[in-house]
């Protein structure tokens, strides 16, 4: 296994970590300032929408300020489609890297998280484009575009089941 393999895996895995843990300050940390979080609606079968500009997207975050605005109304406790908080595993695999400009890396994952929240467990299942910025000797994320492969699902969708 490349370095580069392994270092961006281990990026991956303590985002997931992160996420489980509900350390939201250290998960947000991971994301640049300029981050776009997308997870796009099916407009058919298969295909989804791509503009998150002129179509519906399940979530559209245009920059980190919608995550921290999303965990800042998790901490309140008043979000009642998220209290109490689920326990959640997140699982990746299939990890792929593509050099981009400037350094970047276009890394493609398959996921899996499992959640469990008052005495009922679903599943969440898909595809997650990052686009990852070296910053020292780790990384940050530029974007994430999440393709949720079962979106008929029995709970309210948030950033914490991706």
């Amino acid at each position: 296994m490349s370095a580069l393999q392994h270092s961006v895996e281990q990026f991956l895995y303590r985002k997931s970590e992160l996420c489980d843990q509900q350390d939201w300050d250290a998960y947000i940390a991971l994301f640049d300032e300029q981050s776009e979080f997308h997870l796009p609606q099916w407009e058919s079968e298969h295909v989804y929408t791509t503009d998150p500009k002129r179509s519906m997207s399940l979530i559209y975050y245009s920059n980190r300020s919608g995550l921290e605005d999303r965990v800042f109304r998790l901490r309140t406790g008043k979000s009642a489609a998220s209290n109490p908080m689920p326990r959640t595993l997140h699982m990746i695999s299939n990890v792929r890297i593509a050099e981009r400009e400037g350094g970047e890396l276009e890394v493609r994952v398959n996921w899996n998280t499992l959640y469990h929240r008052q005495a009922i467990s679903e599943q969440f299942f898909g595809r997650c484009t990052y686009h990852l910025q070296p910053v020292g000797d780790s990384w940050k994320i530029t974007r994430k575009h999440v393709v949720l492969l079962n979106d008929t699902i029995n709970s309210v969708l948030d950033f914490y089941h991706l």
